[in-house]
């Protein structure tokens, strides 16, 4: 009733504004407004040379309307070019790109104004864009498909803010090239699609295109210099891999309470297949969401950009176990390969393996040695520990603290079954880490365990692991040492988990993680989109570090558009404490101040007391100085508490010789970390040490300072890197930094 009187029409909307608007305008506002107008001037001109009129251009956007969608794309294309080539005259630090989306919708008509639907799905498609780039609707695409010169890559059905059906999105390819389209060469559409990362219900993000020259380089510390190996595979050659997903594989058992061990048998036949290196392989995370559907077989290829699709179902019968498999050729629809194999429970890992060596057969794909031995590999030979670690896996997927405690109690069952059981104590390492970092461990663990002996519980787990070591063992590892600001050791273990695991993208998150916190924010994106291409229905982890990562690059707008994407991602029983920081800040910087209001007090309920900043980014280990400033400013102005925070660089880190010749036989003068309590250690030459009412010992171990006290309650060695602190002064006794599972410890030396 309320629009009764109201215009309405058919449309075509261009809404148009400039990618990084917020960084040009803090680094040269007079240059940035002089530049804007001009470029508003050339748009505007444009615009009216392609029978379009603007109907809005306020502060870096812009939004105009076309009665034609082929008048409003070959203006876009000609405004994309055009400021292409006058970017070409600027310093690079000084150019201008703009993002353009084009939708044909129904819009209202008011005074010249137009509103709806219609221009909010242009708006939406505009920040799908890429810098430079265009992204129009398929109301759009449907249009103009055959009769403009240009190409169209099909980017999937967008779950766009405020809009509440998926939107089908095209993007411009500005060339004569081949139309990605399902209407057209559906063969050629799913190959390109493997050259892209799809993002649902979020932005769309860059296509990950790396040659192998970018994964050559080398982490150089002013101590250290550690390759990143092995070498990511370029795009090109990853569109000519064999493509898989395995879908969850159907409980014929006729109990529910099976349903745990045939989910496992899917796990470990995506697990078994993803150590091939030469075989692209989708995660069981996104796999899993077609579990209990009825979907198919193309419509999982699309959607997941694979070529081959597994299906298969279980029957356990007590000690009996059939296992149906099928191998699928998306492309052509036809049965590659179909069997069931039949065993007892105790066959079940030789008939997992007969699966595994059918599927890389009919593929062709060729192994090689390490490869075949990594397949070989059996972690157990115990079909009861199995048992109980899949039943422990299927509650830790769940992420409750709950089901974390049950995870627990499955997984230390295994390990009494199999005592060396690697997977099982890398799973309880994992599991205990991730506790620990979420706020969870005394629900877990136990209400009356202390925090560090779950730390020491998480170094024992991992010790043992790494007797045998898994890709699970060497990702629990890297994150442990990455809040230890141990960078090369960090990469080392996740390069072993990528190695072990070559199709494992959250080995690829960890990666990324940790090179963004080492300072090398570029190379983390890469990562990152590795991660989302083995994984399309990825977790939201994956657009949080690719929103730290912009955020440490400076690119505090786009940074913007990933971490909003991630709230919105992110379940809203789960409150994501780093998500939420690093959000605040961003926010914060940006001039976001209503949002960050609502966010921070979200924060607070998050945050355990007493609330800290240097708590905070203690949590947040960026190796630059900068970039961890920046974070401290954001969070100080959305109204966290100001105090002194540590930050820690690695070219600061001292050597073993250079520890010894500075602690022994002088006096520690240190605060505690967690209460601001000032004590003080006295060590002698010899390593012998004394504080009040206790003695102890002190020594060096790879460059790390350690210790042990006799009276401690948990009576541990601890070791950890220690590093010269910049802004620190006798006075704040904080002139030096040790860094171990207690946290952060300030110290001065005094003789």
């Amino acid at each position: 009733m309320a629009q009764e009187g109201f215009k309405r029409k058919l449309t075509a909307i261009l809404s148009a504004d400039v990618a990084g608007y917020s960084r040009l305008m803090a680094e040269d506002e007079t240059f940035t407004v002089k530049t804007i107008t001009t470029y508003r001037e050339v748009m505007t001109s444009l615009i009216k040379q392609h029978r379009g009129r603007v109907v809005d251009s306020p502060g870096d956007n812009l939004l105009a309307e076309f009665s034609s969608v082929v008048d409003a794309v070959q203006c876009a294309v000609a405004v994309q070019k055009e400021i292409q080539t006058r970017n070409a005259e600027l310093p690079e630090n000084r150019r201008m790109e703009f993002r353009i989306g084009i939708n044909l919708g129904d819009v209202i008509d008011e005074n010249d104004r137009i509103y709806g639907d219609g221009v909010n799905i242009a708006a939406r498609l505009e920040a799908l864009a890429d810098p430079g780039g265009i992204c129009i609707s398929k109301t759009a695409f449907d249009q103009i498909e055959t009769k403009l010169p240009l190409g169209y890559e099909y980017l999937g059905e967008q779950s766009v803010k405020n809009i509440p059906k998926p939107v089908g999105t095209y993007r411009v390819l500005m060339e004569p090239r081949v139309t990605v389209s399902r209407k057209l060469d559906k063969e050629k559409a799913r190959t390109l699609r493997r050259r892209r990362v799809v993002i649902p219900g979020i932005v769309m993000l860059f296509v990950v295109c790396i040659a192998l020259a970018v994964w050559n380089f080398y982490f150089r510390p002013s101590t250290s210099s550690e390759r990143l190996s092995p070498e990511l595979t370029p795009e090109s050659e990853l569109s000519k891999m064999p493509s898989i997903a395995v879908l969850p594989f159907d409980n014929l058992s006729g109990d529910p309470n099976q349903e745990y061990f045939t989910d496992g048998m899917t796990d470990d036949l995506i697990t078994g297949l993803s150590k091939l290196k030469g075989l692209l392989v989708i995660a069981r995370n996104s796999t899993f969401t077609y579990k209990g559907k009825s979907v198919k077989v193309q419509q999982v290829a699309d959607e997941l950009g694979v070529r081959y699709v597994v299906e298969g179902s279980v029957r356990k019968d007590k000690e009996q176990v059939r296992i149906n498999v099928q191998l699928i050729d998306a492309a052509t629809g036809h049965h590659l390969w179909a069997e069931h194999y039949d065993g007892k429970m105790a066959d079940i890992f030789a008939l997992q393996d007969q699966i595994n060596q059918k599927i890389i057969s009919t593929l062709e794909v060729k192994l090689t040695a390490v490869e075949k031995s990594r397949i070989a590999r059996k972690e157990t030979n115990n079909v009861k520990a199995y048992d109980a670690f899949l039943r422990g896996w299927e509650h830790y997927k769940q992420m409750t603290p709950e089901d974390f405690s049950k995870a627990s109690s499955y997984f230390k069952e295994a390990i009494d079954l199999d005592p060396i059981y690697s997977r099982a104590y890398a799973a309880l390492a994992l599991l205990y880490f991730r506790a620990l970092d979420i706020g969870w461990h005394r629900w877990v663990v136990s209400v009356s365990t202390y925090w560090t002996q779950v730390r020491l519980d998480i170094r024992k787990y991992l010790k043992i692991a790494a007797k045998d070591p898994s890709s699970l063992a060497y990702q629990a590892t890297a994150l442990t040492l990455i809040y230890r600001r141990l960078y090369p050791e960090a990469i080392n273990a996740a390069e072993k988990a990528l190695t072990l695991d070559p199709n494992d993208p959250y080995s690829y998150f960890i990666m990324a993680k940790i090179l963004n916190y080492a300072g090398k924010s570029e190379k983390a994106i890469d990562f990152a989109k590795r991660a989302l291409r083995l994984d399309p229905h990825y977790p939201v982890d994956y657009l949080i570090v690719l929103g730290e990562s912009n955020f440490a690059q400076g690119n505090l707008e786009e940074a913007a558009i990933y971490l909003e994407k991630a709230q919105e991602h992110n379940p809203h029983d789960r409150p994501n404490k780093t998500l939420l920081e690093s959000l605040i800040a961003t926010y914060s910087h940006i001039g976001r101040d209503k949002e960050v209001k609502v966010l921070f007090e979200s924060l607070k309920k998050v945050l355990l007391p007493p609330i800290s900043l240097r708590r905070i980014m203690n949590s947040h280990p960026y190796n630059n100085p900068e970039v961890t400033d920046r974070l401290a400013q954001g969070l100080i102005k959305a109204g966290m508490p100001e105090e002194a925070c540590y930050t820690v660089s690695y070219e600061d880190r001292l050597g073993g010789k250079k520890i010894r010749a500075l602690v022994f036989g002088r006096t520690m003068q240190l605060i505690e970390p967690h209460h601001d309590i000032e004590y003080w250690w006295k060590i002698a030459k010899d390593g012998k040490a004394t504080r009040p009412n206790d003695i102890g010992r002190f020594w060096i171990d790879n460059d790390m300072l350690c210790f042990q006290w006799q009276k401690s309650s948990l009576k541990a060695e601890w070791c950890g890197p220690v590093f010269r602190n910049p802004r620190g002064n006798p006075e704040s006794s904080d002139e030096y930094l040790l860094i171990n599972d207690w946290g952060i410890i300030p110290f001065t030396l005094v003789d």
